[in-house]
């Protein structure tokens, strides 16, 4: 799995943990839906860190907490 359908696994799994639509996600994070969608419908594959950290912080998490996570730690390992 790249990083970009990892970003996308993450972002699913804070929504459901948080019980919050993407949608939602959207208004809490200040980023449009359609940037949203984009995101998770594989339209977008480089969202970029700022909107990262916008999502990050609709969900109330650092940027570190993101991406602080076994699949990320293992696909760092794989791209060295």
């Amino acid at each position: 799995m790249g990083i970009y359908e990892l970003v996308v696994d993450r972002i699913y799994e804070l929504c459901n943990e948080r019980q919050i639509t993407p949608n939602a996600l959207s208004y809490l994070s200040g980023v449009s839906q359609s940037t949203v969608k984009s995101i998770l419908n594989n339209e977008n594959k480089n969202p970029g860190i700022v909107t990262i950290k916008k999502l990050c912080d609709g969900f109330g998490i650092s940027i570190v907490e993101f991406f602080d996570t076994d699949k990320f730690k293992n696909a760092e390992q794989e791209i060295k």
